[in-house]
């Protein structure tokens, strides 16, 4: 599976104004449930929020992956958002965040779970794709590029 097949315009934000990393989370969460696939918020909201919990998802070079396992969907759903702002996400190396994907799984399906966040690590460690993300002006742009570098990236 790809991660632009499980993105679409309408849960990507460029300059997403958030104040807090809560709020950024909540935000993204809001995002993802324009996918049709959420069908519990509430639920999918209490998961985010014990897995961020446990230790921050903020891994570092401004990016953060908020992510978790649970069955209040009906599919894999995903989000993505470029802030506005940088925000504090309590990351490893203790830089602010401009990238934040949201990726929520279905319990039974953790080989595809831990799949994806790979990707989209190795994806977003890379300065050059970061970079370009920064430029995009719309959720548009920022699917095409996730589109082109998958087609450079992986071997799909």
């Amino acid at each position: 599976m790809k991660i632009s097949d499980i993105l679409s315009t309408d849960v990507i934000a460029v300059n997403l104004e958030t104040s807090d990393k809560d709020d950024a989370i909540r935000k993204v969460i809001d995002l993802a449930s324009k996918s049709g696939r959420i069908l519990d918020n509430e639920k999918v909201s209490k998961t985010i929020f014990e897995r961020e919990k446990l230790v921050s998802t903020g891994v570092g070079k401004g990016f953060a992956i908020p992510h978790g396992k649970t069955d209040s969907i009906s599919d894999v759903v995903a989000a993505f958002a470029i802030t506005k702002e940088p925000i504090d996400f309590d990351s490893i190396d203790g830089e602010p965040v401009r990238f934040i994907f949201l990726l929520i799984g279905k319990e039974n399906l953790l080989n595809t779970h831990i799949k994806l966040l790979s990707r989209i690590s190795r994806l977003m460690n890379k300065d050059e794709f970061r970079d370009k993300l920064l430029e995009a002006g719309s959720p548009e742009e920022v699917l095409a590029i996730f589109k082109d570098e998958e087609k450079n990236y992986f071997d799909i």
